[in-house]
């Protein structure tokens, strides 16, 4: 039909065209392509330019700088929150009876108290482990501490509590120290070395002579049980055989107080064969306002570093700038998150309400007594004391 056809014989192009793109209709089906991306270019306006190689690049680099923000702001919708804990009131006060308190928790009073084992994994935290130690000794039995010259990310550390072992002599005839080499895996996830470390931990604990219906404390050199807490557990009887503690989380010191929730800290009936030390859920059952989690609450600013490189979330690191010491010594005093990240919670309510710096709390009430008794050795976990020591 001569409508469909040109004078050469070819496709005839019925379709009107501006004077940008009518050479186009004539080309070849190869050369078809090529053309149509040259005509669509050139109909590409300044301010489409702008947009394609400007703003499209600095949204990428926008997500590579703040991608983890936005996955964690998101978690609600990919994780549904855990379980919740079945809270166990806790009833104390110094005047009231110990078979009184007991009865209020729903237990019986024993005839004589349980023997009682602290054991923890140590690494650095030579200031919190004596406040620890200091609050618990009345009450523990006997105290287990296992130190490798590696941290759980495989980088060689000198033996702390070795080079420190005279400023614990209060403790020596109840101590049983180990240690452990490291396998220095770089690169291997640092959960797995932090796994075997605590394996070691139970072979130490039956070196330390523990038995059947004892009580074992599994928690952080950092999550400090209350003296009264462990008190109560070993003088009454029908208590759980595994119970967390609800401990205050405090970050950098006493003075900024995150929430009530930490939970991972745990008293276990020891039974030989079925116990074992580790550092998760385990329960459903939680006494309440048992203790004091106080995490990264260093001394010195070279020690924040060293835990920031050397602990188990190690990959939080993910700038270089974020080990600056005079980065981290401001962030201390904001109360802000040293790795820049949001709030780790499973509903939009609580991390918008936790998004931002700690608000500084001016209380300092109801403190293990050492720290207090020793306050000017330890000012630099009260309130109002955030600046740190340069080593």
């Amino acid at each position: 039909m001569w409508w469909m056809m040109n004078e050469g014989g070819g496709h005839y192009c019925s379709k009107k065209t501006d004077d940008i793109c009518g050479d186009v209709c004539g080309q070849e089906s190869s050369r078809l392509s090529l053309s149509r991306i040259r005509c669509i270019l050139r109909g590409i306006d300044l301010k489409t330019y702008i947009f394609l190689f400007i703003l499209v690049p600095t949204c990428i680099f926008g997500i590579y700088i703040h991608g983890q923000k936005i996955s964690y702001f998101l978690r609600p919708i990919w994780e549904s929150p855990p379980k919740p804990f079945h809270d166990i009131p806790h009833y104390f006060h110094e005047n009231v009876s110990m078979e009184a308190l007991c009865e209020l928790h729903g237990w019986r009073i024993r005839e004589f108290p349980r023997r009682v084992y602290d054991a923890v994994l140590f690494s650095n935290e030579v200031d919190i482990l004596t406040i620890r130690w200091k609050e618990l000794y009345p009450y523990i039995t006997h105290f287990v501490l296992l130190e490798s010259n590696s941290t759980f990310t495989g980088i060689p550390k000198p033996m702390v509590f070795a080079s420190h072992r005279d400023q614990f002599k209060f403790i020596e005839p109840r101590l049983t120290y180990g240690t452990i080499g490291g396998r220095f895996k770089k690169g291997e996830n640092p959960f797995v070395e932090e796994a075997l470390q605590r394996v070691a931990l139970d072979y130490l604990l039956k070196m330390a002579g523990i038995s059947d219906d004892d009580l074992l404390i599994m928690s952080d050199v950092d999550e400090i049980p209350s003296r009264h807490t462990i008190n109560l557990l070993r003088w009454c009887d029908d208590i759980p055989q595994v119970l967390h503690l609800r401990l205050k989380n405090y970050l950098y010191s006493f003075e900024f107080l995150v929430d009530n929730n930490s939970w991972r800290a745990s008293v276990h009936r020891y039974q030989t064969g079925n116990t074992r030390y580790a550092h998760y859920r385990q329960t459903d059952e939680i006494l309440a306002d048992a203790g004091w989690h106080c995490s990264f609450c260093f001394r010195h600013i070279s020690e924040f570093i060293f835990k920031m490189k050397a602990y188990s979330h190690n990959d939080r690191v993910r700038f270089s700038h974020y080990l600056n010491p005079k980065r981290v010594q401001r962030v201390i005093c904001k109360g802000a998150d040293l790795f820049d990240m949001l709030p780790e919670e499973y509903t939009f309510k609580d991390i918008i309400g936790k998004m931002g710096p700690i608000p500084h709390s001016f209380s300092a009430v109801h403190l293990p007594s050492y720290l207090l008794e020793n306050a000017d050795k330890y000012k630099f976990l009260l309130p109002g004391n955030c600046l740190r020591e340069n080593e």
